[in-house]
């Protein structure tokens, strides 16, 4: 351990020694810059094009550009880049994710390595973590990409199809992840070229990296389209489920937030709804709709994970308090719990394209971040994204102090402290922001901090629109705020004079949150810049950490202290909250990488998938795809019914012969053979017809026949992915022997992919073949899935 550290700080002095000297050349540039005129500056952006273009090394060119940037930034909004930013640019530059303190100017450094990778003129994809940001940092940084030379672009929700085309067009564009990632899954729902939103990807530069790559990565985005929903029976299961206890009916497993039927449960399912087996194949649909509705009233917590607002259901995001609009959950979960919250019930979805967060990100030439906390996960980042992490020193030393943690044997004693914190602090004038980790928590410090006539601003997903005002106002002289987890985040918290004078901004966190980096982002709040501030957490032993993580270790703790009361000073309590955190921080890691395998399993599907659908929209004739098409699905009947097990004289020609003639609505001829090479031998004039035949066909109606092959991709990829997502949902409760789940579903999962591979050839030859049906376009679409 000790030898692993001492690497690590080696390697981190290496890097920033490169990077000083870097910066010594940057600055020696300075004089130069200032001489040059608007135009001349311009025109050496020009030049650094060209040289890259020419094939020079981007490590060439990176000391005129950073010097270049810099001076823009003095001209354009009045901003010298100090010499550390500098040095995060370069981090970012070398695709490494720069750590820098809240208040260290991460937007500015952006500015650096955004510019410089633009100049290869194939676009950078800013990414910030909410739509405000984009459009503050697109007007603000744009200024200097502007003035330079270089176009920018917003990519948003809200813009019509070719207003995104000319965002993806500049050579800058701005945006919230999620956005780019599902304008990667529209483009791989095309039928034609023109119709394609993003270039090839090449740089990413990702604000609040943390945030994007690790704590979103587990929700993958979903397009998906509507479906039926089996309402009634939504309603029937949920009024079971009401009824159930946990432990006789059902088991909840709190550190993975996983439910699943007891013995008792699964005989009153079977009871209620009159049925022999709840686990036979055409049960398959209730015993579904029997655990989401589990998970809706056991795992999903009103006001937690999700709020009740106009009728629907509105999504929470746990890691920074907002609503996540526009997304629901998938796989009947979400009908589930409008069904237990009894407001109207939507249609289903059924997921046509899916890809998550990280899987999307990988799939750029070059990545890199920043964030405030990155340091807690650097070996994650190193394993997952092969992305280190750059710790940038602070341009002034930071005076924050964080006070030890005050512990407290109840919940109650604990809102009593945070309460009397906040009214002393608040009788000086000094400003407070207390954070908390759900709307139910804000509530009840709403609760105490009123019982004391103490005001107070609330930020959680239900007051979101007034982010900014309450932000903008929370480091100001008297100001008590109260936000849940990391609202607020990427803008700074600026102090007035009278509240520097009394500390600075006072941040108190109400619980430990499911990281230290979590922590370590509430605490960033106070002191940036080398502003002053504190901060101290209120916990107790009643909290949802060590009742979740460190049930055992709890119980004992409780027996020892007995019924003691104030701040608790024992080691051993102490220790117990740090073991429950470090063990939620180790499962959530575990379940993430175990996440990341079956997910790679199905990203090698979708990159194969959507390598053929680009060659079947951007091909200029589907010729190419004829006779493999028509071979391999010919084969895939001669290999079904002529098996080893069967000796020749059983061999089913006649059946053999049926289907053909069915797939390609021609007769044919087929007689026994002693061996399956002699009955191949007469397949291979009917593969000549069939080729001959479809080539026909699309020498007559290429369009209409690329149309339909997409269409019955895009079909048979839908169906895979369904099957792939049950297969998901169940795979953990599998083992043969001592095989890890992961090995099952990359197995069972490559025979669900030649299946569905296999079917669409199947039902491209059969529609190209159909000749009744293919003399219009129309009946060509048509003849689709049998």
């Amino acid at each position: 351990m000790f030898q692993r550290v001492k690497q690590l700080i080696d390697e981190q002095s290496r890097r920033m020694r490169r990077y000083e000297k870097t910066v010594l050349l940057i600055n020696s540039l300075e004089a130069e810059m200032e001489q040059k005129t608007d135009e001349e500056l311009r025109r050496l952006t020009q030049s650094l094009k060209d040289r890259l273009q020419a094939g020079e090394k981007i490590e060439a060119i990176t000391v005129t550009a950073f010097a270049l940037v810099r001076e823009a930034s003095k001209r354009t909004l009045g901003l010298r880049h100090y010499d550390v930013q500098l040095i995060g640019g370069l981090s970012l530059l070398s695709g490494h994710i720069a750590e820098m303190a809240t208040g260290e100017g991460k937007t500015l450094v952006a500015s650096l390595a955004s510019f410089t990778q633009a100049l290869h003129g194939q676009g950078v994809h800013v990414i910030t973590v909410n739509e405000y940001l984009a459009r503050r940092d697109a007007e603000q940084i744009g200024q200097i990409h502007r003035f330079l030379g270089l176009t920018v672009g917003i990519n948003s929700a809200d813009l019509s199809f070719e207003e995104k085309q000319h965002a993806y067009a500049s050579d800058i564009t701005y945006g919230v992840g999620t956005e780019f990632g599902f304008d990667y899954l529209r483009d791989h729902l095309i039928m034609r070229p023109d119709d394609r939103l993003q270039r090839p990807l090449r740089f990413a530069l990702i604000d609040e990296v943390d945030s994007v790559l690790i704590d979103e990565a587990k929700t993958p985005l979903i397009m998906a389209e509507r479906d039926t929903v089996h309402e009634g029976l939504q309603q029937l299961v949920r009024h079971v489920i009401q009824d159930f206890i946990e432990d006789a009916d059902y088991t909840f497993d709190e550190e993975v937030k996983a439910v699943a039927l007891t013995d008792q449960g699964i005989e009153t399912i079977e009871q209620v709804f009159g049925i022999d087996q709840l686990f036979a194949a055409e049960h398959a649909v209730l015993f579904h709709y029997v655990i989401q509705a589990l998970r809706a009233h056991v795992v999903l917590q009103r006001d937690v994970d999700y709020i009740v607002k106009d009728d629907k259901i509105a999504l929470v995001d746990l890691f920074t308090g907002r609503l996540m609009e526009g997304r629901s959950l998938s796989d009947g979960l979400h009908q589930a719990l409008e069904a237990k919250e009894q407001v109207s019930v939507t249609e289903e979805n059924r997921t046509t394209a899916q890809i998550t967060i990280q899987h999307y990100f990988r799939l750029y030439h070059h990545v890199s971040g920043m964030t405030g906390t990155a340091a807690t996960s650097r070996d994650e980042f190193l394993k997952t994204y092969r992305m280190d992490v750059v710790s940038i020193p602070p341009n002034r030393p930071k005076i924050r102090v964080d006070e030890p943690d005050v512990l407290f044997l109840t919940s109650s004693e604990k809102y009593t402290a945070i309460a009397r914190a906040t009214e002393t602090a608040y009788a000086t004038g000094q400003p407070v922001l207390i954070g908390t980790t759900s709307i139910e928590q804000s509530l009840k410090v709403a609760h105490v901090l009123d019982e004391r006539k103490i005001p107070y601003e609330i930020l959680n997903a239900k007051t979101v629109d007034q982010e900014i005002r309450i932000i903008e106002s929370a480091g100001r002289q008297g100001r008590v705020t109260i936000a849940t987890n990391m609202a607020g985040r990427g803008t700074d918290i600026l102090l007035d004079d009278t509240a520097k004078a009394q500390g600075g901004l006072f941040v108190i966190g109400t619980e430990r949150h499911e990281s230290v980096r979590i922590d370590n982002q509430l605490r960033g709040r106070a002191g940036r810049q080398g502003d002053p501030g504190r901060t101290r957490f209120y916990l107790s032993l009643e909290d949802d950490l060590p009742r979740r993580f460190a049930r055992d270790r709890l119980i004992r703790v409780k027996k020892k202290l007995g019924s003691v009361t104030g701040p608790i000073g024992a080691k051993e309590a102490q220790q117990l909250m740090a073991f429950a955190q470090e063990t939620c921080e180790s499962v959530n890691r575990s379940v993430r990488d175990d996440l990341v395998q079956l997910e790679e399993v199905i990203s090698e599907q979708r990159l194969a998938i959507y390598r053929l659908r680009n060659q079947i929209v951007d091909s200029t004739t589907l010729d190419q795809f004829v006779r493999p098409f028509a071979a391999r699905t010919v084969h895939s009947y001669l290999e079904h019914h002529l098996t080893d097990e069967l000796v020749p004289e059983e061999w089913p020609i006649d059946l053999l012969k049926t289907e053909l003639e069915q797939l390609l609505h021609q007769p044919i001829t087929l007689v026994l053979a002693d061996t399956t090479d002699g009955v191949k031998q007469q397949l291979e004039p009917l593969i000549d017809s069939v080729e001959q035949q479809m080539t026909v066909h699309l020498a007559e109606q290429e369009e209409a026949a690329r149309r339909f092959m997409l269409l019955v991709l895009d079909e048979q990829w839908t169906s895979h992915l369904t099957a792939m997502n049950s297969l998901k949902e169940g795979i953990h409760l599998r083992s043969y022997g001592q095989e890890q789940p992961v090995r099952i579903f990359e197995r069972e999962g490559m025979d669900y992919f030649r299946y569905a591979i296999l079917s669409f050839e199947k039902h491209v030859v059969s529609g190209l073949c159909r000749s009744e049906e293919t003399s219009t376009p129309g009946g060509l679409i048509h003849a689709t899935i049998d």
